[in-house]
């Protein structure tokens, strides 16, 4: 595990907009917004028979949101060919399910307004439950046609090997 410094100079959050999503190896063209990482852990509630009359309290089942992924709609695959390991319509009987690798890691990562890589996320078991081809169309509109993929998954950790990065300081040109 990493060791960690603290850069007590910092006290800006990171940005929102500055990320990179990765899978197989390579990051995926033009991923435009990342839905939150969030986890949900129930609330057991229970007494016993000889307390008074308020509940305590333990943790039970830990549930992991689904991450969406959206883009603007371009010829890159790389979505449809995840999607279609989900389900391939029109696949002969038995095979409609590429059951061998329609899950997969995936890292989410987030950079400084320097570019640099300041955290990392690794999705663990992804798999496709929701693919959205092609936005709504609108003649009358003036936008970007979405494409969105809706990822189920088994959990997430911080990648502790990211150090905080050393942020660049700029000086005057001299004269």
């Amino acid at each position: 595990m990493a060791q960690f410094t603290v850069n007590a100079e910092r006290f800006d959050p990171y940005k929102a907009f500055k990320f990179r999503v990765k899978w197989d190896g390579r990051y995926v063209a033009g991923v435009s917004k990342v839905s939150a990482l969030t986890r949900t852990t129930e609330v057991i509630s229970h007494r016993e028979g000889g307390d008074p009359s308020s509940d305590r309290k333990s943790p039970g089942r830990t549930n992991y949101e689904a991450i969406t992924l959206e883009r603007g709609k371009s010829h890159d695959r790389e979505f449809l060919k995840w999607a279609n390991k989900v389900w391939l319509f029109g696949a002969r009987n038995g095979s409609e399910v590429s059951l061998a690798d329609f899950r997969k890691d995936i890292t989410i990562e987030l950079y400084n307004e320097a570019g640099q890589l300041a955290l990392a996320y690794h999705v663990r078991r992804c798999w496709v439950s929701e693919h959205q081809i092609l936005s709504e169309l609108d003649a009358n509109g003036n936008a970007v046609a979405i494409e969105t993929l809706k990822l189920e998954n088994e959990g997430w950790e911080l990648d502790t090997a990211v150090p905080e990065p050393q942020e660049p300081s700029f000086t005057e040109p001299a004269e």
